[in-house]
């Protein structure tokens, strides 16, 4: 990798809120209309940093992406159970799209979660057409949950949900 994942930095805020809307934008997730009402929160980086842990993958001092990772019983969670951690908002800018980026922030998501007391799996939503997510996902052990599938506001569609349970532990190589 040629890049690091850590947590964000507050003067890193507007340059992930950008990355992520363009992303959603720029992927056709959302259009100008009714789906324009998850911009803002979609750009409000701060809120996320400070009620969740916002990751985000760094290059020479650029933010290539990040991701808001979500412990158990976090206020961030969407559709996460008992015992279960979520993440959300994982967005690569363009630019940085193909190195690995957004499959690096995903496994530092699972670290996280196996580090937390208590977390049995992991959940996620995700739009029907972000397929270069959804192989990330599966290459990564993530199943589909069509019963958890949800539709969070008018206009935006049905949120596709994925699971990973057991959280795998990384083996040692002992």
């Amino acid at each position: 990798m040629d890049f690091v994942i850590r947590r964000i930095r507050a003067e890193e805020h507007a340059r992930l809120g950008e990355i992520t809307a363009q992303a959603y934008l720029g992927d056709g997730l959302l259009t100008f209309g009714e789906g324009d009402s998850y911009l803002p929160e979609l750009r409000n980086v701060a809120r996320r940093a400070a009620e969740a842990e916002v990751l985000v993958a760094v290059a020479d001092g650029e933010v290539l992406g990040g991701v808001t990772f979500v412990p158990v019983g976090g206020p961030w969670a969407d559709i996460a159970l008992p015992g279960e951690a979520e993440f959300r908002m994982l967005a690569v800018a363009k630019e940085a799209r193909g190195r690995g980026v957004g499959e690096a922030l995903v496994r530092a998501c699972l670290d996280r979660a196996r580090a937390t007391e208590g977390c049995i799996r992991v959940v996620l939503s995700s739009q029907r057409s972000m397929h270069s997510a959804h192989r990330i996902y599966r290459r990564l052990g993530f199943v589909r949950t069509p019963d958890r599938d949800w539709s969070p506001v008018p206009g935006l569609g049905e949120l596709l949900t994925f699971t990973l349970e057991p959280i795998p532990r990384e083996s040692t190589g002992n």
